[in-house]
C-alpha cells in the first residue's frame, strides 16, 4: 500500500514540476529576442511584484543605478548615489515599451522629488533609466502625456537618465512579495502607496 500511495505522490509531483516548468518557460520564452526596460519607483520591491505579474515580461530583477563606483551594497548605495530601481526584460512582440511606460506610472507618485511615499530620500526618487533612443522618446512622450492628463495639481518631476551601469540587489531583495509575503503587505499597507494610486487613478 505505502509502495502504490508512494508512486501516486510521485506521478502528483512530477505533474506540478512538469507544470511548473511550463509556465516559467512560457513566461520567457522567446528569451534571445528580450529587450529590457529599467524604473526607480521607490521601493524596488513594491516595484518588483507590479512588474512580474504582466504578460511578455520576465524575472524582474531589483538592484541599484545611477550612483558611483562598483559593486555598491544595500549598505552604502544611498552614500553612493545610487537609486533602487529595477530591470525589467521584456518581449516586445508581447508588450511594447509604452506599454510597460503605461504600467511604471500607474505604480508611482511622479510629483514627488523627496522619494515616495513612506521613504523619504533621493534614493527613492522615481526615473525613468533609457537604453537607446527610442526608449527616450517613448519616454520623453508619456511624461507630457501624464503631465496633461489632469490628474495632478503639480509638476510632474520623475526624470529621464540614460541608462548606466545596473546592480542586482542582495538575493533577500529578490522576489520579496513571494519570499515574505506578510512583511510585505504589512510594509506596503503601511507605505501609503495603495491608498494614494487608488485616490490618483479611480479619478473620472
Amino acid at each position: 500500500m505505502r509502495g502504490i500511495i508512494f508512486k501516486i505522490s510521485l506521478v502528483c509531483v512530477l505533474f506540478v514540476l512538469g507544470y511548473g516548468a511550463a509556465q516559467s518557460y512560457e513566461k520567457n520564452k522567446g528569451a534571445g529576442t528580450m529587450e529590457k526596460a529599467t524604473f526607480a519607483g521607490g521601493c524596488f520591491w513594491c516595484m518588483e511584484s507590479a512588474f512580474e505579474k504582466i504578460d511578455g515580461v520576465g524575472n524582474v530583477i531589483s538592484g541599484y543605478i545611477g550612483g558611483q563606483g562598483k559593486n555598491p551594497t544595500y549598505g552604502d548605495y544611498a552614500e553612493k548615489g545610487y537609486i533602487e530601481a529595477i530591470e525589467v526584460p521584456y518581449d516586445p512582440s508581447r508588450i511594447t515599451y509604452r506599454q510597460l511606460l503605461d504600467v511604471f506610472w500607474r505604480q508611482i507618485n511622479p510629483t514627488d522629488s523627496g522619494g515616495q511615499f513612506v521613504d523619504r530620500g533621493s534614493q527613492y526618487r522615481s526615473a525613468i533609466f533609457y537604453h537607446n533612443e527610442e526608449q527616450r522618446q517613448h519616454a520623453e512622450q508619456s511624461k507630457k502625456d501624464i503631465g496633461k492628463s489632469g490628474r495632478y495639481d503639480a509638476p510632474i518631476v520623475t526624470e529621464i537618465i540614460k541608462a548606466g551601469d545596473f546592480y542586482p540587489a542582495e538575493g533577500y531583495h529578490q522576489d520579496y512579495y513571494k519570499t515574505h509575503p506578510i512583511k510585505y503587505k504589512f510594509y506596503r499597507y503601511h507605505s501609503g502607496r495603495d491608498r494614494y494610486l487608488n485616490k490618483i487613478w479611480n479619478k473620472q
